[in-house]
């Protein structure tokens, strides 16, 4: 009596399911490594935490005296503070700028489009904090302050990139947003630059109250930071670079999974 077909053992049986189900757990394995790899990878290229900011007492158009305060937060653990280089908007001249509170032995020393604060090097993990007096404020919807910090290990972070095109971008420059002008605003009359150069300073604890004008014909900053605040670019950005790897990863990632289930199909087909 012959055994039917249906019953009889194959040498095959369960190899071809077994093998794509092998195929499918290791392709699993590969996405799961492919997306840990690139979580890390984001981590990696993903700009500081750190960053600089700017708020106001009267936050308007035309607005006359006001005080603005600059925030820059340390993102070194083994260096402090030594300068902060600030590149004034349009419709701000440094003869328009005098000093508040600052870290104590810090000073004010105007350059040729800002001003630079500098001073003994702050404990690292500290942030540079300090207030100026502006005369006015530019007839505009935002104003930004390009910054270019230094630390006493000779590190410089440079916030110095304006947004466009509503992209946000890697390293901001401190913006400030600013109500329409109040009726019958007008702008004042340019200030006139005193003589000699005035150098300013202010202790941590001083009141924000306005001190002499600064020149605008002061000594330029050191070259290291001049050529830091003009070098916006250069390089390539870190959306390119993890787009890049994002690519990368999908592509090899596929093809392994593609050349394990063709190997699972061969191997059942054999």
């Amino acid at each position: 009596m012959s055994t039917p077909l249906s019953a009889r053992p194959s040498a095959r049986t369960g190899r071809g399911p077994r093998s794509v189900r092998t195929a499918g757990r290791t392709g699993r394995r590969l996405v799961v490594t492919a997306a840990v790899t690139l979580t890390a990878a984001l981590a990696l290229a993903a700009p500081a935490a750190a960053h600089a900011e700017v708020e106001a007492d009267k936050p308007q158009a035309l607005a006359e005296n006001v005080t603005l305060r600059f925030v820059s937060e340390a993102e070194s653990d083994s260096a402090g503070f030594t300068a902060l280089r600030i590149v004034l908007p349009r419709g701000i001249t440094p003869a328009d700028v005098s000093l508040g509170a600052a870290p104590r032995g810090w000073k004010l020393t105007a350059t040729e489009d800002g001003y630079t604060v500098a001073g003994p090097a702050l404990k690292a993990g500290v942030d540079a904090e300090h207030e100026i007096r502006v005369r006015q404020l530019p007839s505009a919807k935002e104003i930004a302050f390009k910054t270019v910090e230094t630390y006493s290990d000779g590190e410089v972070s440079r916030w110095i990139e304006v947004p466009s095109g509503g992209e946000e971008p890697e390293q901001p420059a401190p913006v400030l947003k600013l109500k329409a002008a109040a009726p019958g605003a007008r702008p004042v009359g340019a200030t006139p630059s005193p003589s000699p150069t005035a150098t300013v300073g202010a202790d941590a604890g001083a009141a924000a109250a306005p001190t002499r004008s600064v020149a605008a014909a002061a000594p330029k900053t050191s070259a290291a930071a001049d050529e830091a605040a003009a070098d916006e670019g250069g390089g390539i950005s870190t959306g390119a670079l993890v787009g890049v790897i994002v690519v990368a990863l999908l592509v090899l990632g596929g093809g392994a999974l593609w050349v394990l289930r063709r190997r699972a199909v061969s191997s059942d087909a054999g």
